[in-house]
């Protein structure tokens, strides 16, 4: 979810259905909006010489899609065989029980609300299936239950709504924290240093080949925004509608809730440190 439009310095792509690496294709689901963007990126992976397929964020309740991204699987020589959720937002979780009826397949979330099966998923857990590798990283800030998936084979991470492909992402508050949403961001760009991931696969917008040079713009953008509110504050705007109307003039209103939500966790966050 998306709490500006694309903005100056960042990568920008077309979003289509199709391959992204290797191992991974986007069946992008019919619900553009200015909260979506394009619509939700779901993700079949599966290794090349695999008939097994894993499904991240099968997304909205929506017939079509959900049977779409399973007609592509089968078109593939695939066979979808467990789901994951990066996080519980409806734009990428509503549709996981009906995706689940459809495939015979477990669902695999942090929050257990969402799960169906035993298993859950958090930091540090690795998941295969028919030789595919996929590690799991825990990335709370946009939601409490957020997470991340490193495909080491592809140097990519595939990264929900932590980081999109266009535009910057909106810190849900309360549930979203800035803090955690940082630190979040501090990890996705270890990844970038220390495991050599190069590509972000997000929930939303284009492929990113610069995962490093992503990650970098949103920690300055998070920074410059945060200097933004606090000036806001030093003149005088003290409630979040104000801080918002004052630091988002520029964004198109029909975002300004969104953009509220993201103050208010920089709010929470500057006081939390004493800084307003």
């Amino acid at each position: 979810m998306t709490d500006a439009a694309a903005l100056p310095g960042q990568p920008r792509g077309v979003v289509a259905s199709g391959p992204a690496t290797a191992r991974a294709v986007n069946v992008l689901a019919p619900n553009p909006s200015a909260m979506t963007l394009d619509g939700t990126n779901t993700w079949l992976l599966s290794e090349p010489d695999s008939d097994l397929a894993v499904v991240v964020d099968p997304g909205p309740l929506d017939e079509g899609h959900l049977r779409h991204v399973v007609a592509t699987a089968e078109k593939l020589g695939k066979r979808v065989a467990l789901t994951l959720l990066t996080h519980g937002h409806p734009d990428h979780a509503e549709g996981a029980g009906r995706f689940a009826e459809l495939t015979g397949t477990a669902v695999r979330a942090l929050d257990p609300a969402l799960r169906l099966g035993d298993e859950g998923l958090g930091e540090g857990d690795a998941v295969t299936v028919g030789g595919l590798e996929l590690r799991v990283v825990a990335t709370p800030g946009h939601t409490s239950d957020s997470l991340s998936f490193h495909l080491p084979a592809d140097r990519a991470v595939l990264t929900g709504d932590t980081v999109l492909g266009r535009g910057t992402t909106m810190v849900a508050h309360p549930d979203g924290r800035l803090g955690d949403y940082l630190d979040s961001l501090r990890r996705l760009r270890s990844l970038t240093v220390d495991d050599g991931v190069h590509t972000v696969l997000p929930g939303h917008g284009p492929v990113l080949e610069d995962a490093q040079g992503a990650v970098d713009f949103y920690l300055r953008h998070r920074a410059d925004r945060l200097a933004q509110v606090e000036a806001a504050v030093a003149r005088g705007r003290r409630t979040a509608p104000e801080v918002v109307a004052d630091v988002y003039a520029d964004v198109h209103r029909s975002l300004w809730p969104a953009a509220e939500l993201s103050v208010r966790a920089q709010l929470e966050y500057l006081r939390e440190r004493g800084a307003i």
